[in-house]
């Protein structure tokens, strides 16, 4: 079974979990209705409220836009009558950020070249209608989530930052470059650094009373628990292991509350599509505690078919039901069909979830469910693919017989309007003779369309007779030359040099029109080819493309190479014809062996039931002449 590689989607739960956004790199932005489990809104190619495409070409389409990062913001209403804003923010490889106003389908802002580069994360916090924005030029962009405006940059690196986090209460950031450090949003200080991570950091997140970090870096298989304490410089407190390196990081920190409820809870999910869960009630315990996996179970039939399995690639730490458990929404089974559903896990145990197969197109020979014997399957969908695709694309052979070699040479019946519309299209057949009903008869030119002549045609093969290439490499200038056999490359390189320039560029033509007439064999020819090309290039190339030698060898070799595949295919095709009548014909033989000597063991047989007769015959009669 091979393992689904998520981390190329993007994804994103509103705040309520009611909404769901999934990209995955084709430019398509699908909305999923939790509730429902259908998709609600599809974001190609909208129009924003100033009728304008959220593209800045409308043609380009939306496969040439490329997402890096996307975040479901929204902002907090103090007054309970009016609603607060939701937005779905997305970065692109262009440096743009863009907000979608996913209940009334359109775009709702644009900051063009937000940034000289790709935008790498976004991020902001719970309280506050502010924006922040990273990306490979090392600034830090403030946006205005309501109108879009730019409130303002700063540079947070020298180097590209690969991610970045800003702390629920919005007074401090966290960002990842070469190292990773902490600055003051106030007045864009350092208060922090942080070392341990020798790769580029995917996902970093704040806990939510901003004690702590938790990050993981691309290709390391562990999440890295970072103290907030003030101090210089830090290593991290704890490591949690993971079998495949993480693409999604949550968490809940709670440090007062019911007896046995505060610790430290989180969530990762890893590359391959695996939910972990950690629980601890200070770092130390979190250190050493075992994670809780939750995975989604597929079966042979489905995973056979499909390279990818189902998955969870979305999750969610929705709160604490009790002590060491804790509420998870997630998102499983396959991106285009995701199912939702709500867990509650339990530190230590494991979870196995059901796979789905909606949306999935098996093929006939993978049935979807056991069914019985005799059971109708002409509703069933065939997918085609690589798999099973491949017979589909090759030519039908068709066996002729005796009466379709005579339909050859049967006339063919036009009408006038149709031979005179189709006339420049007809000249493999005869000149028309016309019947007494008014139509045209045509007789099918049976000549044999000689191959030779049509890839001379194309240029493939060369139009030089063997007696001029002959009489050519007979000449006085080219004794030493002998492409029947193996030379050493020492004596051949000493051969062309030893030519003048013309007289190398000649023989150069003459061998490549030998390679083209397949005259000798290319394992002879082809080193004297590249011996003249390596000693003579400069005036090769002073010659060119007058005489178009080098053109001629490069559609001969274009024209070699496309062959290669399709011949090797042929011949083992053949191969396995030849092994088969082969073994066809030995079990023939067999059976005519032993139908030989069987007859010849009958006719033994026979004989000696011949002879017997032939004594009770006689002892018939001297039994009766005794009588007698």
């Amino acid at each position: 079974m091979a393992p689904s590689n998520i981390r190329d989607l993007l994804t994103a739960f509103n705040q309520s979990q009611d909404l769901f956004a999934i990209t995955s790199g084709d430019g398509r932005i699908k909305i999923w209705d939790t509730v429902k489990g259908q998709v609600q809104t599809e974001f190609t190619d909208i129009v924003s409220e100033e009728d304008t495409s959220i593209f800045a070409k409308r043609e380009r389409g939306h496969l040439s836009v490329d997402y890096t990062c996307m975040k479901w913001f929204t902002s907090e209403r103090k007054k309970k009558r009016k609603l607060g804003c939701s937005l779905l923010v997305l970065g692109t490889g262009g440096g743009d950020v863009l907000a979608l106003d996913v209940a009334a389908g359109q775009s709702k802002w644009r900051v063009t070249d937000c940034h000289a580069g790709r935008v790498s994360a976004i991020s902001f916090a719970r309280s506050g209608s502010s924006i922040y924005t990273a990306g490979a030029d090392g600034m830090i962009c403030e946006i205005d989530s309501l109108t879009g405006n730019l409130l303002g940059k700063f540079k947070a690196s020298t180097k590209a930052i690969s991610s970045m986090t800003v702390s629920a209460d919005g007074k401090i950031l966290a960002i990842a470059a070469a190292q990773m450090k902490i600055l003051n949003l106030s007045d864009h200080k350092k208060i922090q650094k942080f070392s341990g991570h020798p790769g580029a950091v995917r996902c970093m997140i704040f806990t939510e009373n901003g004690k702590y970090i938790l990050s993981s870096a691309v290709g390391e298989r562990y999440i890295a628990v970072w103290n907030i304490d003030g101090g210089k410089k830090q290593s991290a407190s704890a490591v949690l292991a993971m079998e495949h390196p993480a693409v999604f990081l949550d968490s809940r920190c709670i440090d007062s509350g019911e007896v046995g409820d505060a610790g430290l809870y989180v969530l990762a999910i890893s590359e391959v599509g695996v939910c972990y869960f950690w629980f601890g009630k200070n770092v130390e315990e979190l250190r050493n505690a075992k994670p809780t996996k939750i995975s989604v179970s597929s079966e042979d039939s489905l995973s056979e078919t499909h390279r990818g399995s189902p998955a969870i690639f979305a999750a969610i730490l929705q709160g604490i039901a009790k002590s060491a458990s804790g509420q998870i929404f997630v998102a499983s089974g396959l991106p285009v069909k995701p199912s939702f559903q709500k867990l509650l896990v339990h530190s230590g145990t494991d979870i196995k979830l059901s796979s789905s197969r909606d949306g999935v197109l098996l093929p006939m020979s993978q049935s979807l469910v056991k069914s019985k014997r005799g059971q109708d399957v002409q509703n069933r969908v065939v997918a085609l693919d690589r798999a099973n695709a491949e017979d589909a694309l090759l030519p039908i052979p068709k066996i002729f017989d005796s009466h379709e070699k005579k339909k050859k040479h049967e006339k063919l019946r036009f009408d006038k309007d149709e031979v005179m519309a189709d006339s420049e299209d007809s000249r493999s057949l005869s000149s028309p003779v016309k019947t007494k009903d008014g139509t045209v008869e045509f007789e099918l030119d049976t000549g044999a369309i000689c191959m030779e002549d049509r890839l001379r045609s194309l240029g493939i093969l060369s139009k030089v007779d063997d007696q001029t290439i002959k009489s050519t490499l007979n000449s006085a200038a080219f004794k030493s030359i002998d492409i029947q056999t193996n030379m050493p490359q020492k004596k051949m390189r000493a051969a062309v040099l030893s030519m003048v320039p013309s007289d190398a560029y000649k023989l150069l033509g003459v061998l490549v029109a030998i390679w083209q007439t397949r005259s000798s064999s290319g394992n002879y020819v082809l080193p004297w080819i590249y011996s003249i090309l390596v000693n003579h290039s400069h005036y090769v190339m002073s010659e060119e493309p007058e005489t178009q030698v080098l053109s001629s060898l490069f559609k001969v070799t274009k024209s070699r190479k496309a062959a290669i595949q399709p011949l090797l295919q042929l011949s083992g095709r053949l191969q396995l014809v030849v092994a088969q009548i082969d073994k066809a014909t030995n079990t023939g033989n067999q059976i005519l062996l032993h139908e030989d000597q069987k007859d010849e063991s009958e006719d033994e047989d026979e004989d000696v039931n011949e002879i017997h007769f032939r004594e009770e015959d006689d002892d018939s009669e001297i039994s009766s002449d005794d009588e007698q």
